[in-house]
């Protein structure tokens, strides 16, 4: 684009965030007319109306809309950059807003953004707990860990932790020889599964359950274990204290795939100096990424 188009491309957007000339004028003390000239110079230029002008309301078009959502970023990125280079360095500063799972947001992400906030006072860090893949873009996210992500090209992404599944429980429950249903803690609804197929040193097998709990919560099931209400599978990581300490027992491995956590941004956002140092705080608290360095870590 021609420097008069970014100009008026930044307008567009001035516009947009606020749904109107006047609130847009306001909010950057410009001039309302001079708002409207750099949009109706856009619209020309594209050939496109952006706006619906009918009514009080001002509104988006449908290919309005469509160049809002992408650009809007892409234009907080450059201004960010051009603050940077103004100021003579990358310090990270401004907002971060990271989208993390419960479980990990529960035993780490407390700790982890405590240390961040401590090394960068300059940058506002929000963190959002929940376990939906969300739409990094749309919803206005610079970063995102999500546990085993499903491949998504307009992402870039890491593992940096990986995980596995025990099967554990209190010592006064005795796993019986008999193959009897042993009572187990689930996480969510019950569902029609009645084996679970483990993995030990002596080769695999499978256990028969009958579960007695379901609980939302992958902490509240590892507490009801601890309790004696039946065995359950869960991470390594989040048990390995109780296995050493021997209040929980280990059965065995379950067969199943591993745990990974990623993190994740859009691959169209240039990497800003934040979100680089944030993806530098996580790979120094787990260099190697073990389960065992995430159980010391929670530990400490």
């Amino acid at each position: 684009m021609e420097r008069m188009d970014l100009l008026a491309l930044a307008d567009f957007n001035l516009v947009a965030r606020h749904g109107g000339f006047g609130r847009a004028a306001r909010a950057a003390s410009r001039p309302k007319a001079t708002l409207s000239r750099r949009v109706a110079e856009l619209e020309a230029a594209l050939d496109l109306r952006l706006f619906e002008r009918g009514g009080r309301a001002l509104k988006l078009t449908q290919e309005g809309r469509a160049l809002y959502e992408r650009t809007a970023a892409l234009l907080t990125e450059l201004d960010e950059s051009a603050a940077a280079v103004a100021s003579g360095g990358h310090t990270p500063r401004g907002r971060l807003r990271i989208s993390a799972p419960l479980l990990f947001s529960q035993i780490a992400m407390g700790k982890l953004a405590a240390e961040f906030a401590a090394r960068f006072p300059e940058v506002r860090l929000e963190v959002t707990t929940e376990d939906r893949p969300v739409d990094m873009i749309e919803e206005g996210y610079d970063l995102a860990i999500r546990v085993n992500p499903d491949p998504d090209e307009t992402l870039v992404g890491r593992a940096f932790l990986r995980d596995r599944l025990v099967v554990v429980s209190s010592p006064v429950l005795v796993r019986p020889n008999d193959g009897s249903p042993i009572p187990a803690v689930v996480r969510g609804p019950f569902d029609r599964t009645d084996f679970w197929k483990i993995v030990t040193s002596t080769g695999s097998s499978s256990i028969r359950i009958d579960p007695v709990l379901s609980l939302s919560s992958i902490i509240m099931v590892r507490d009801a274990v601890r309790a004696g209400a039946g065995a359950s599978r869960l991470p390594i990581s989040l048990v390995s204290h109780d296995l050493a300490a021997g209040t929980l027992v280990h059965w065995g491995d379950v067969d199943s795939p591993e745990i990974a956590l990623w993190t994740l941004y859009p691959s169209r956002r240039l990497l800003s100096a934040r979100v680089s140092a944030f993806l530098d705080h996580i790979r120094a608290a787990f260099p190697t990424g073990s389960p065992h360095e995430l159980a010391a870590y929670i530990g400490k």
